[in-house]
């Protein structure tokens, strides 16, 4: 976090077959596995280009409770499918150590072409439409604290399990007292 390459809208990728662009790509899938991450943007390993993946394994949340392979998309674009938002817990690596609760479209449709010339369009629910929203702002230059409307909701990551902790005790107090 601080880096100018975070905080700059990336730049469009005139040929999404370059070859430099396939070797963006096998050195983001190489960091992404390296630190076991759902998505990961080409700002965020200092390559200003419009270029992101991401992955949704079978225990997250997508809406439809399908897992989603490792995705790449040059160029993508996001449209929103209604006006629903939800708030949920998100972490980055380019914010270490650091968890916060971001409001996100809860229902998108995103589109962009893969390094092999391939069209993608797919409609997303759940983590999945999240996960390509948070990659996503990364080439816009937003990382997602910028997106929280309560920064009282920014917190270490290992403070979230006493937060949510509390709230489920708070839940169950209710419980009983109703």
């Amino acid at each position: 976090m601080g880096h100018p390459v975070l905080r700059t809208p990336a730049e469009a990728v005139a040929d999404p077959t370059a070859p430099e662009i396939r070797g963006l790509v096998r050195d983001m899938i190489e960091t992404l596995a390296d630190a076991d991450g759902a998505g990961l943007a080409a700002p965020q390993v200092h390559v200003p280009l419009r270029v992101v993946m991401f992955q949704v394994p079978g225990h997250r949340e997508t809406g439809n409770g399908e897992p989603v392979p490792l995705t790449v998309l040059v160029n993508p674009e996001i449209v929103p499918l209604g006006e629903d938002q939800d708030e949920d817990w998100e972490a980055c690596l380019s914010v270490p150590g650091l968890t916060g609760l971001v409001p996100r479209w809860t229902s998108i449709r995103y589109s962009g072409t893969t390094p092999y010339g391939e069209r993608i369009e797919q409609m997303a629910e759940g983590f999945h439409a999240r996960v390509v929203q948070h990659e996503c702002d990364h080439l816009d230059g937003i990382l997602y604290p910028a997106r929280m409307t309560d920064m009282s909701m920014l917190m270490f990551r290992e403070e979230l399990r006493h937060y949510v902790a509390s709230e489920d005790d708070e839940e169950e107090t209710e419980r009983e007292s109703a």
